[in-house]
């Protein structure tokens, strides 16, 4: 059962990122950027690639540290903090690419999530004492309760390396899940996933929203899934923010259809279309490919 923390009686967002700037030499990543994530709520960014999206997740996370601007949680400001401790405010994420020990089994992985609530050293815990025992069960409870919650029981024992790339996906989220968050950032957990993964995936985003209580920050390229899960997005475009709202008010928002054409002309020819996930999505792949 999700705890009801002070925020979320108050209704005062858990997240703030308030006008942050991050460059690297010349080039700005994120230019002025505000948003703010309030609890439960399922707030999704998109744009093209190099938009900054995820740069955004990185400096949240406090990998990059911006140049200007601040990252609230829960009104206290996480700049300057290493990313553990970011991470053991309650903040968890996931990476576009698999990041997990492939050799060992999709427990021990899981069990590495646990690691910043662990307050006893494994050695005791090798030992079997009495209180580093209970703990160890504890945990160990923990990690089944969401290995049967992403349905991968079968391959519990197995090293991940064994695992079919949607499962591994689901470990990896699982991983970050074991950390007990307040705040995930799942950055694009359906990619390169065929369509019956990429449902499982937002059945599970859904699940870990409604039953879990766990508020998440989204990037996705897969427009279809977006607009289907977010409450609100937010679009990047070459750093900047161009449009915020519901998933429709953004689908009708002229400034993210011409940001995705890149064209004004052929912009004018589209305006009184209603345009939608699907449309999106192309536009967005043609300008990834700089059509």
């Amino acid at each position: 059962m999700a705890v009801v923390t002070e925020n979320e009686s108050s209704g005062a967002p858990l997240l703030v990122v308030d006008e942050i700037t991050l460059r690297f030499g010349g080039v700005t990543a994120i230019d002025r950027v505000s948003f703010e994530i309030r609890p439960g709520e399922l707030f999704a960014i998109i744009g093209p690639n190099g938009a900054g999206k995820t740069s955004i997740f990185n400096s949240i996370s406090q990998v990059y540290e911006p140049q200007s601007g601040d990252i609230r949680w829960k009104d206290k400001t996480l700049r300057g903090l290493r990313p553990d401790k970011v991470a053991a405010r309650g903040i968890a994420r996931t990476f576009q690419n698999i990041e997990l020990f492939p050799h060992m089994t999709v427990i021990e992985n899981l069990l590495l999530g646990r690691h910043m609530r662990m307050k006893r050293s494994f050695l005791s815990g090798s030992l079997w004492l009495g209180p580093a025992r209970r703990e160890e069960m504890e945990h160990r409870r923990r990690v089944e309760d969401i290995i049967d919650f992403l349905e991968i029981e079968r391959w519990r024992k197995s090293p991940v390396a064994l695992l079919p790339y949607g499962f591994q996906k689901r470990v990896e989220l699982g991983r970050a899940l074991a950390m007990e968050p307040e705040l995930l950032l799942l950055d694009e957990p359906v990619a390169g996933m065929n369509l019956e993964e990429t449902e499982d995936m937002a059945r599970f985003i859904l699940d870990i929203r409604e039953e879990l209580g766990i508020s998440m920050l989204l990037v996705e390229h897969d427009m279809g899934l977006v607009m289907d899960i977010a409450d609100r997005v937010m679009v990047l475009d070459f750093g900047k923010t161009i449009a915020e709202g519901t998933p429709e008010e953004v689908q009708r928002d002229p400034a993210v259809i011409a940001a995705y054409l890149g064209d004004e002309a052929t912009f004018s020819k589209v305006s009184d279309v209603e345009v939608g996930a699907d449309d999106l999505a192309a536009v967005e792949a043609m300008h990834d490919a700089g059509a």
